[in-house]
């Protein structure tokens, strides 16, 4: 398990871990932790997240991004993606660095 849950700013730097290997099925995608032997999968919207996070990318850069993608108003997308970033953290599927 991931250590303590960071808390993610906007200068949050998040990028997918070493650990794990990834395919994409369809629209979505499907992860496996290597360290722990479990996959996850993602619907095509999260699949889309995680292709944007194979390299570093701020909090803030992604959700730009995410922002001209998607009919999404800043603050919903924010709190969004915050909720799935922390939910691939304690799966030891990224890597945050908190600025």
């Amino acid at each position: 398990m991931a250590s303590e849950v960071p808390s993610f700013s906007d200068q949050s730097t998040i990028r997918a871990s070493d650990d794990q290997v990834s395919s994409n099925v369809g629209d979505e995608a499907v992860i496996l932790d290597l360290s722990e032997g479990t996959y996850f999968s993602l619907d095509s919207i999260g699949a889309h997240i995680w292709k944007l996070i194979q390299e570093p990318i701020t909090l803030n850069q992604l959700i730009d991004q995410l922002t001209k993608d998607y009919q999404v108003d800043r603050v919903t997308c924010k709190e969004d993606v915050v909720v799935l970033l922390r939910e691939m953290y304690e799966n030891n599927l990224i890597e945050v660095e908190s600025e």
